[in-house]
């Protein structure tokens, strides 16, 4: 069963294979940074992955996988929802829009990254444009046409306990570099990954398990 939760996602304690100190608090802040799964990263679920990170303190991290998409479009996961879907004039339909695999906590959880931020009820204001929200409403506003301009929508996310995420880092498992707005909602999915790379001047050749991070 699907479920739209109406309180902020809660802190998830795993997520990835490993595992790093409970009491590390992280030395760098990587909110609105994408992580590029590396080549070392082995696990099924984000090798080849892009996470976009919307949190990350002491108690651990949380973000999107945003270039994994499900076989559930976005006029099939209204319907599971009971919400209608209209297509709003100057827009384009969104009907057929993939529902994007978040990541593996939480999966029956709907999350969706969006632009502008707006106001809803359970939301994760990431910066001045970009949002998390969790809350149904902002399906509702989506589905009337009077929704966000850009959104990503997904099942699941991807959490680290604290201190997993840095160790992942120091051990090569991460790429790390700034966000872009229009890799997230604009670029084909299958062309984000290289994108991302684009951003540190990066190949996808260029890439070796050996290699450091940003």
């Amino acid at each position: 069963m699907l479920k739209w939760p109406m309180s902020k996602p809660s802190k998830p304690t795993t997520a990835s294979s490993a595992s790093g100190p409970s009491d590390a608090a992280p030395s760098l802040n990587f909110v609105d940074h994408f992580l590029i799964a590396m080549p070392s990263m082995l696990d099924p679920v984000f090798g080849g992955s892009v996470v976009y990170l919307c949190e990350h303190n002491a108690e651990g991290a949380l973000g999107v996988i945003i270039n994994k998409p499900t076989d559930m479009t976005m006029d099939t996961l209204f319907e599971r929802i009971d919400l209608g879907l209209e297509i709003a004039p100057g827009r384009a339909p969104v009907d057929k829009q993939p529902v994007m695999f978040g990541g593996p906590v939480q999966v029956e959880r709907g999350f969706v990254l969006h632009a502008p931020a707006g106001d809803y009820t359970s939301m994760i204001r990431i910066n001045d444009e970009v949002a998390l929200t969790t809350s149904k409403d902002v399906l509702e506003a989506v589905g009337s046409g009077s929704g966000p301009l850009q959104f990503l929508v997904s099942l699941g996310c991807a959490g680290w306990g604290a201190g997993q995420l840095e160790d992942e880092i120091g051990r090569n498992g991460w790429l790390t570099v700034a966000a872009r707005r229009d890799i997230i909602f604009d670029t084909p999915i299958e062309a984000r990954f290289t994108a991302a790379l684009g951003l540190l001047g990066i190949d996808p050749m260029m890439l070796s398990g050996e290699a450091g991070h940003a």
